[in-house]
């Protein structure tokens, strides 16, 4: 029965979109939402929107009309922003881009982190460049981040980096600016190997970037791991991220 009431929210909302498009668009959602809630339903929001996926992923609202279809010209301006929240995200809850989606705390979340990376797009247009992403299969797992779990992910501006905040525990870190990752690195030391790349990297790649374009579009991701994680581990999953996102100055192994 619920199903068929979330069905009939979903066609009074939709406007001719996918339920896809529903579920990002905060305009469309709201509208769906509150149709939910003139239907009787109580289900959390997250609940609802993950159940109009899931009867689209069934099938159940196949043999209608096509959906519109949903495109911008600029993606490309922020799509790397995308990714880079939408694996953020996922990493620091152990979560899915679909529950991002569905959930308003951690939507929320993964605006905040593409805005501040690209600003300048609306909400839907971030989300639907992380949704683009997995349809084209640039969103795949990193099996070793499931095995090596952080006790902490920090995601940040380097101009709002507090070096003297840093644990001296052992983690990953990854550069990048608004377009591309530019290196990807691992340590024992986190405050003290930091501290060296900011004062003067000793990859000359990085260092040159920083020489000529600064700090202030230079951002950083700081997954601080468990002071028991064994060296390989570590290891592993800097070459799985390296493999996997190829950074602009790391080799890859």
């Amino acid at each position: 029965m619920i199903d068929e009431l979330i069905v009939q929210a979903f066609d009074f909302a939709c406007g001719g979109f996918s339920p896809d498009r529903v579920v990002a668009d905060p305009e469309l959602n709201e509208q769906f939402i509150k149709q939910c809630r003139s239907l009787g339903m109580v289900e959390k929001n997250r609940e609802l929107n993950q159940r109009l996926l899931n009867i689209r992923k069934r099938g159940a609202l196949s043999g209608r009309p096509r959906s519109k279809r949903t495109s911008f010209e600029d993606q490309e301006q922020y799509i790397f922003a995308a990714e880079i929240a939408a694996r953020y995200i996922e990493r620091q809850h152990s979560t899915s881009l679909d529950t991002i989606m569905c959930d308003d705390e951690l939507v929320a979340a993964f605006d905040a982190v593409a805005c501040r990376i690209a600003p300048g797009y609306s909400k839907l247009q971030y989300r639907w460049a992380a949704l683009s992403l997995r349809k084209a299969k640039k969103l795949k797992p990193e099996l070793a981040s499931r095995l090596v779990v952080p006790v902490k992910i920090v995601n940040v501006s380097v101009n709002e980096l507090e070096l003297s905040t840093l644990p001296t525990s052992q983690g990953l870190y990854l550069f990048f600016d608004h377009k591309k990752l530019l290196y990807v690195g691992e340590t024992k030391n986190l405050r003290s190997r930091l501290k060296k790349h900011l004062d003067h990297s000793d990859n000359k790649g990085l260092a040159h970037w920083v020489w000529e374009h600064g700090t202030s579009d230079l951002n950083i991701e700081i997954q601080i791991l468990e002071e028991d994680t064994p060296d390989r581990a570590r290891k592993a999953l800097e070459t799985e991220l390296i493999r996997s996102r190829s950074p602009l100055f790391n080799i890859k192994r």
